[in-house]
């Protein structure tokens, strides 16, 4: 049998000095000298200017978070949907990282940034066809707002008070900002949790956004433990299953993109565009740094920052054989001149939208005759899966088409163990050593966007107008592979591109960024000479 120590006897535990002295969670503030005198507390909260009642204009957003909220109301008529933003994340004790919503939370409503840590959408079921524009449900944010000057929390609180952490935008603010109802916190438990039960008999079913909020997780589980008929006997998987459904569609109905979406991503792209040229301006600086791939790291998050609200993910700065790491964001190598650095980086907009890039440039600004034959079989293959990639053809196509290429080429290089047949098999596949991730995937709130689509709507699914996803096949050839020629080994090279589905094809977002290995010569050429 375990035991929980607060449990235990405080003589026979050891633990007489957490019992009677200071709880654990107060210790975090025997640093701090905070002043707690009346005479403190009276002038501190006197003095201020009023706030400005002054509201912001709705954003650019709000109507198409509308439309979206529509499109999951159609698929759930008659149930409440419960969206949590999700709280702050410890990063280490008591500091926290920048805050970022679910992506879901943020498809919804339009908010980015930081504005909205606990906060929880909720969608109200209502008559069919009676809510809001048409739809089944009546939506309403419930929100934590900061405390006025007039209370402690103002000066106190280090995660929620102003004078800590900025100000925040209010209830009004946000809900002319979206164009949606804004509650104050307090009330969410009660919309989250009101009459839930048997729909048999008038009570209403609930749908839950699982493992964004463990607060919120812990109110719906309660909840439907307490009304349920026989909650000894209740089948509670099948309850977690309607929550896995609401997950699903919220990644579903962001297949494909709206107009605002598009326009998010193309300011995401520019952006990234910029910090790939800053990279190479850092080049000969990171050539005679022992990290040098930190300071090509450095370069662009610089950029990031300056331009968007943060990385959109980890970036990868990987010079000669780290190259080859599919994921190397230890950053920590040297970067030498005759090396390929392959930088995998992408900036996220204050919509959070992302792009996602990746350019393997010589850093020495010269292929080696070598490293051009790899750099064009990859080209070559990134060109056919853009062929591929048509409304009417399948996902999966694109990958197809890209990966064919590849294996061709290492035929032809006499690197492929058996016949070009046997290796695109489906029994064989070993071409793939040299390049074993898929050559695809969606992209927006998530550089992986869209993760939670159903098989036959992602991987099997068609290519449709306003779809917005990657391209990027590549060749990694490691320096301990002993199955190829030595002049390989320590070569990785991936090209990756952000596409929009249009009636036409592919439009490449990312075309800015030179992929022809002459026209990317030339460009390095020309930041290096302005340098």
């Amino acid at each position: 049998m375990t035991t929980d120590a607060n449990s235990l006897n405080p003589a026979e535990s050891g633990l007489e000095e957490l019992s009677e002295g200071q709880p654990l969670e107060d210790r975090v503030n025997n640093r701090s000298q905070r002043p707690t005198s009346q005479a403190f507390k009276d002038f501190m909260s006197s003095g201020w200017a009023p706030e400005s009642d002054a509201l912001p204009e709705a954003s650019e957003a709000a109507p198409y978070a509308a439309a979206r909220r529509r499109a999951l109301s159609q698929r759930f008529p008659g149930e409440r949907l419960v969206i949590p933003a999700g709280p702050l994340k410890v990063r280490s004790n008591d500091t926290d990282y920048r805050f970022r919503p679910h992506s879901g939370f943020a498809h919804l409503t339009g908010l980015g940034l930081d504005h909205e840590p606990d906060a929880v959408l909720v969608m109200e079921p209502v008559e069919e066809g009676t809510g809001d524009d048409g739809g089944n449900h009546t939506a309403a944010l419930y929100f934590r707002p900061l405390a006025g000057t007039d209370s402690e929390e103002f000066y106190s609180n280090a995660r929620y008070g102003a004078f800590w952490i900025g100000s925040r935008l209010g209830l009004a603010d946000i809900s002319a900002l979206t164009g949606l109802p804004a509650h104050d916190m307090s009330g969410a438990e009660t919309a989250i949790t009101g009459n839930v039960g048997d729909p048999q008999f008038g009570g209403v079913s609930v749908r839950l956004l699982r493992k964004v909020d463990e607060m919120v997780d812990a109110l719906v589980d309660t909840v439907r433990y307490n009304t349920a008929m026989d909650p000894e006997n209740m089948d509670f998987s099948a309850l977690d299953a309607k929550d896995e459904e609401l997950t699903e569609a919220l990644s579903e109905i962001r297949l494909v993109k709206d107009a605002w979406e598009i326009s998010q991503m193309r300011e995401a792209v520019a952006a990234t565009v910029n910090g790939f040229t800053e990279v190479v301006k850092a080049l000969p600086r990171a050539i005679t740094h022992p990290r040098g791939e930190r300071v090509v790291e450095g370069a662009f998050f610089a950029r990031a920052r300056e331009e968007g609200n943060d990385l959109g993910y980890d970036t990868i700065a990987a010079s000669g054989n780290n190259a080859t790491v599919l994921h190397w964001i230890r950053n920590n190598g040297a970067v030498h001149a005759g090396d390929l650095l392959l930088l995998d980086a992408g900036v996220e907009a204050d919509s959070l939208y992302t792009a996602d890039i990746t350019r393997t440039l010589p850093v020495n600004g010269t292929f080696s005759e070598v490293q051009r034959r790899v750099y064009q079989a990859v080209l070559d293959a990134a060109d056919a899966g853009f062929a591929a990639a048509r409304p009417g053809n399948k996902f999966r196509d694109v990958h197809a088409a890209a990966v064919r290429v590849l294996a061709e080429r290492l035929e032809s290089w006499g690197l492929l163990p058996v016949s070009l047949e046997e290796a695109l098999s489906e029994e064989g596949q070993q071409h793939r050593r040299w390049m074993p991730h898929g050559t695809s995937h969606h992209l927006g709130l998530d550089v992986h966007d869209c993760a939670q689509a159903r098989r036959e709507l992602y991987l099997d699914g068609i290519i449709e107008e306003g779809m917005v996803f990657t391209i990027e096949p590549g060749l990694y050839f490691k320096e301990e592979d002993l199955t190829i020629p030595e002049e390989y080994r320590g070569i990785g090279v991936r090209i990756e591109d952000d596409v929009l589905i249009t009636s036409d094809g592919a439009e490449n977002l990312s075309s800015a960024l030179p992929r022809n290995p002459d026209d990317v010569e030339d460009w390095m050429a020309g930041i290096y000479a302005a340098s």
